[in-house]
C-alpha cells in the first residue's frame, strides 16, 4: 500500500462516509468525501485521488453514469460499494468502467484487500481533464468545449466523437473503430452516419471546415486528430 494514498469516498449516507473515514484513516489513507455525483466528479478533479469508492444510489446522478464520466478522462481505480445485489447492476457498473464491486454490508478486511489490489495494479496516467490544441480547448470533467475562447455547443454524439479522437490523438482510427467506439456494436457498417457527424463536428471546431487541420481524413481508412 502506498503510504498516505488518497481515497475519494462518494456516498450520500453520512454514516457510511464517517465509518469509512475512520476505518481508512486508521490504516494510513487520506480521505476526501462527497455526498453527490456532481460533487464526486468535482472532487476527482480537485483532490487527485489514487482510488475512488463509489455508491450507485446517489441523489443526483446514478453511480454508473458517474463512472462513465470519469472514464472519459481518467483510469483511476473505481470500486463500487452498493446495496444493489443483482448481476445486471454489477455488470452495468463494470461495463461502465468500474474496477471492482462490493455489496453492502461488506467486511472490513475484504474492502482493505480490494483497495490494496487496485492500488497495486494502477499507475497514474498522464491524462488530465483539460486538453488544449491550438484554439481548441476541452474540459472532459465538465464536458465543455471552446474554440478561440468561445464555448461551442456540441451534440452528445459530436462530443463523444471528439473525445474518442482526442483519446487516440495522432492515431488513425478506422471507420469501423470509430463507429464501434462512439455508437456501439452493430453500427460498424454505417459509414454515412460517421461522415455526417464528422462534417458537423468540423463545422464547429475547424477554422475552415473545407480544409480541416484538426480532424484529418485518411482516405479509404478513417480519421485522426492531428496533434502537430
Amino acid at each position: 500500500m502506498p503510504e498516505g494514498a488518497r481515497i475519494l469516498v462518494v456516498d450520500d449516507e453520512r454514516q457510511i462516509r464517517r465509518m469509512l473515514n475512520t476505518l481508512l484513516g486508521a490504516h494510513g489513507y487520506s480521505i476526501t468525501e462527497a455526498s453527490t455525483g456532481q460533487a464526486g466528479l468535482a472532487a476527482a478533479v480537485e483532490s487527485h485521488p489514487d482510488i475512488i469508492l463509489l455508491d450507485l444510489g446517489l441523489p443526483d446522478i446514478d453511480g454508473v453514469e458517474v463512472t462513465r464520466r470519469l472514464r472519459e478522462w481518467t483510469q483511476i481505480p473505481i470500486i463500487i460499494l452498493s446495496v444493489r445485489e443483482s448481476e445486471r447492476e454489477k455488470i452495468a457498473a463494470l461495463d461502465a468502467g468500474a474496477d471492482d464491486y462490493l455489496t453492502k454490508p461488506f467486511g472490513v478486511g475484504e474492502l482493505l484487500a480490494r483497495i490494496r489490489v487496485s492500488l497495486r495494479h494502477f499507475s497514474h496516467p498522464s491524462a488530465e481533464p483539460l486538453f488544449e490544441l491550438d484554439a481548441l480547448k476541452i474540459d472532459f470533467a465538465r464536458r465543455l468545449v471552446w474554440v478561440e475562447d468561445k464555448e461551442i455547443s456540441l451534440t452528445p454524439t459530436e462530443y463523444d466523437l471528439l473525445r474518442v479522437l482526442v483519446q487516440h490523438g495522432g492515431k488513425v482510427l478506422t471507420h469501423r473503430q470509430l463507429l464501434r467506439l462512439v455508437w456501439g456494436e452493430g453500427y460498424e457498417a454505417d459509414a454515412h452516419l460517421l461522415r455526417v457527424n464528422i462534417s458537423n463536428l468540423r463545422r464547429k471546431i475547424e477554422k475552415d471546415p473545407t480544409q480541416p487541420r484538426l480532424v484529418l481524413t485518411e482516405a479509404g481508412i478513417g480519421y485522426r486528430l492531428a496533434l502537430s
